[in-house]
């Protein structure tokens, strides 16, 4: 069974910076594409940044510039590194691992941007 496990989150005013990181465990194909979506209260889930195995990145518009994904393959981990944050950024951000046509997801852990 493959668990993502997330960590980081929590309150930043305007314009500050955050860190998300996830871990994945379980048995998992080194060929899968892993990344972060949000869900704002009233809203639907939406894509923030995907990374696959290979490295090659995809970004929303709307965070683009500002938010960096990276991962380490062999620890089979991504991260998420967040600057220059908006109020609207604010959201449940949750940790997505895709193999194919299978997804799992991690619990989410809440960001809040407000001064």
């Amino acid at each position: 069974q493959v668990q993502l496990v997330e960590s980081g989150g929590g309150l930043v005013q305007p314009g500050g910076s955050l860190g998300l990181s996830c871990a994945a465990s379980g048995s998992i194909s080194r060929f899968n594409t892993m990344g972060w979506y949000r869900q704002a209260p009233g809203k639907q889930r939406e894509l923030v940044a995907t990374i696959t195995s290979g490295g090659r990145t995809n970004y929303a518009d709307s965070v683009k510039g500002r938010f960096t994904i990276s991962r380490d393959n062999a620890k089979v981990t991504v991260a998420l590194q967040m600057n220059s944050l908006k109020p609207e950024d604010t959201a449940v951000y949750y940790c997505n691992l895709r193999i194919l046509y299978v997804e799992y997801w991690g619990q989410g852990t809440q960001v809040t941007v407000s001064s």
